[in-house]
């Protein structure tokens, strides 16, 4: 923030003749202390370290903010200033919950909506034929919330959860081993991590001291780009994690600009003392601290530290403060009505600028487009990312295809020709289903109390075919056919017919030619001697009625 203020400062194009201040403040990882610092903002008040009786009802302070990182805080902070129509614009908080203008009127975001991140996390594990996933979220907003979206996507595309836990970073031990048992006891291969760092941080350490390798990690951009995960993984759990990332990104000039310290050094010494030892490991010489004993000199090399401060992989987070920091400087432009000088005279409104910030549209000196739909969300785009191992416990994190949620839909999803590494090293596919698929010739029967990825597969019955794979009912055969031995098809049934040529065929013929005779000879003789008294009397029972007929009609 500081590199893109300092930027625009020094900047005669953009806000020529206006110099932008700032405050800076650390919240702690604290919802309570995020909210505290919100409205020390707004109301102009520094003393954020204990609780103040100082009116709320003065103009604002700033006009805006950018944070926080994480979402829950964001909701907490977006539904406090949301009254006053501060902007708000975080860099990492993703969930979709915060797209909402009724709730969060002013809050705006560089990174896209967990949203699309859930649905093409989705579409993803269905690409693999993964139908039968496990899933673990986060205990907050970010993670309840993406898991939610997840959740109603897999179902609609025929994809089963088996399990769906959660759990916070300070949960007790007797819940995540709750957790961990769950899992163990679970037949689905393939877990989805929809957590934050931190999370993700604790439930690996509980990984590897299960000993539970083996496991085909999806995860979302909150982690699977994290170099630092990769690299307290020493028994390789997470080798061959896929899962989505923001975009690559390059802002120039930026990490000589994190590598100069000198304007620390002569801003704020007590800073710069705790910074430098604790960058180095060392002391200096006035300092109280007696865990570490070497001596810092104040020149040792920043160059060659390789920890988190150094680490440049970070940079489409730092990318995505970079464009929020522009987005002010253009809606303020635009006010101000700026062009070789801003006008001065204009009063400032929070609600002017959150107006004109969501109106933005410009890009980046890297060629970077900005700006913001009507919920205050940026295009969503993502790099698929792969977790290749190499030598010396190193992880690679390889771009192996693109989602795009603006494309088409069957577009969206795009797999580059790259070989994948996947779960213990292995180049095949992981399958991961409840049942295998029914073949040809037979259909599916759920099994009873299961999810529908449950099913068993019964042979169709005779006189009935499947040609698919999968198929839930068997067609029965026309009449003049049948099915065959594989139950995969209807066969036409064979017409079979005797020669009287052939002795079975000569004798059929004869009997049935001699018995027509011998019937008509009796009927000719019944017929010539019909009269007769023994013809007659073959008739007795019939004449006997027609008398008695008779003579009860007399009676």
């Amino acid at each position: 923030m500081l590199f893109a203020i300092e930027e625009i400062n020094n900047n005669t194009d953009l806000l020529p003749g206006i110099i932008l201040g700032y405050e800076i403040y650390d919240t702690c990882g604290s919802m309570a202390r995020s909210v505290k610092v919100a409205l020390a903002l707004n109301n102009g008040n520094d003393n954020v370290s204990s609780v103040s009786n100082a009116s709320c009802t003065r103009p604002a302070q700033v006009q805006a903010i950018m944070g926080e990182t994480s979402s829950s805080p964001s909701t907490a902070i977006a539904t406090v200033i949301g009254p006053f129509h501060i902007p708000l614009i975080s860099h990492f908080a993703t969930c979709a919950c915060l797209s909402d203008k009724t709730k969060y009127p002013s809050f705006l975001r560089t990174i896209p909506s967990d949203y699309y991140q859930s649905r093409a996390l989705a579409h993803l594990v269905k690409h693999f034929g993964w139908t039968w996933v496990g899933a673990v979220r986060t205990n907050d907003d970010y993670g309840n919330n993406g898991m939610a979206t997840f959740i109603e996507t897999a179902q609609h595309l025929d994809i089963c959860v088996e399990y769906s836990v959660s759990f916070f970073r300070t949960d007790p031990a007797d819940k995540i081993q709750k957790i961990i048992d769950t899992i163990k006891a679970s037949t689905s291969k393939v877990i989805i991590a929809f957590m934050s760092h931190m999370d993700m941080d604790v439930l690996i350490h509980e990984f590897s001291h299960h000993d539970m390798t083996g496991y085909q990690w999806v995860g979302s951009e909150s982690w699977i780009f994290d170099s630092q995960i990769a690299a307290i993984d020493e028994k390789h759990i997470l080798d061959g994690a896929i899962g989505l990332s923001i975009p690559k990104a390059h802002v120039s000039g930026l990490k000589e600009f994190m590598l100069d310290v000198e304007p620390l050094n002569s801003s704020n010494s007590e800073l710069f003392t705790e910074f430098w030892e604790a960058l180095f490991s060392c002391k200096f010489n006035n300092s109280e601290s007696t865990a570490i004993q070497r001596v810092c000199t104040g020149h040792e090399d920043v160059a060659g530290v390789q920890n988190s401060f150094t680490d440049m992989s970070l940079m489409p987070i730092f990318n995505n403060v970079y464009k929020g920091v522009y987005a002010v400087a253009h809606a303020l432009h635009h006010i101000l009505s700026c062009n070789t000088t801003c006008d001065s005279s204009v009063q400032l409104d929070p609600f002017m600028i959150l107006q004109h910030i969501g109106k933005v549209h410009f890009k980046t000196k890297e060629g970077d487009e900005v700006y913001f739909n009507e919920n205050g969300d940026p295009a969503a785009k993502y790099e698929i990312i792969n977790w290749q191992p190499r030598g010396n416990s190193i992880v690679d994190f390889v771009k192996v295809g693109l989602y795009d949620a603006s494309l088409p839909e069957d577009k969206q999803l795009n797999l580059l020709n790259k070989s994948l590494i996947w779960a213990q090293n292995s180049l095949q596919v992981p399958v991961s289903v409840c049942s295998k698929e029914c073949p040809p010739g037979t259909r599916k029967v759920l099994q009873k109390g299961k999810p529908v990825c449950c099913y068993d597969c019964v042979r169709c019955a005779e006189g009935e075919m499947s040609n698919s794979t999968d198929s839930i009912t068997c067609v029965r055969c026309p009449l003049e056919s049948w099915s065959n031995e594989k139950r995969d098809a209807c066969i036409k049934k064979d017409e079979v017919f005797l020669s009287y040529e052939e002795i079975m065929g000569a004798l059929l013929t004869a009997a049935s030619l001699f018995g027509t005779c011998m019937t008509a000879a009796v009927a000719f003789i019944f017929f010539r001697y019909r009269k007769t008294p023994l013809v007659r009397a073959n008739n007795s029972e019939k004449e006997k009625k027609q008398e008695c007929t008779v003579i009860a009609c007399c009676q």
